[in-house]
């Protein structure tokens, strides 16, 4: 059993920048791959961005691609999302989620965090 825990999460101008953070606990995070997902109002949850067990790997949505960037610190059990250049299209729940597999696939993913909110006023 993996648990994770979003923060990071609030409301910040656009343009502006913002970090999430997600802490997993176990022993065994190095041997998952994790990835941020996000759904917005009255939209399906979407892939934002995924890191692979060892960190050498990411893989990130066209949408957030050169603003965004993932990483992890197996050491401290926490994976990490900075996003920059924020903009209002950006306004979703934000949840983390960890895989055996390193994908971008949401269903390949096992365990899921509660979500954190982020917000830019448009």
């Amino acid at each position: 059993q993996v648990q994770l825990v979003e923060s990071g999460g609030g409301l910040v101008q656009a343009g502006g920048s913002l970090r999430l953070s997600c802490a997993a606990s176990g022993r065994t995070f190095s041997s998952y791959a994790m990835g941020w997902f996000r759904q917005a109002p009255g939209k399906e949850r979407e892939f934002v961005a995924a890191i692979s067990g060892s960190g050498l790997s990411t893989y990130y949505a066209d949408s957030v691609k050169g603003r965004f960037t993932i990483s992890r610190d197996n050491a401290k059990n926490t994976v990490y999302l900075q996003m920059n250049s924020l903009k209002p299209q950006d306004t979703a729940v934000y949840y983390c989620a960890a895989s055996r597999t390193y994908t971008f696939a949401q269903a390949r993913y096992d365990y899921w965090g509660q979500g954190t909110q982020v917000t830019v006023p448009s």
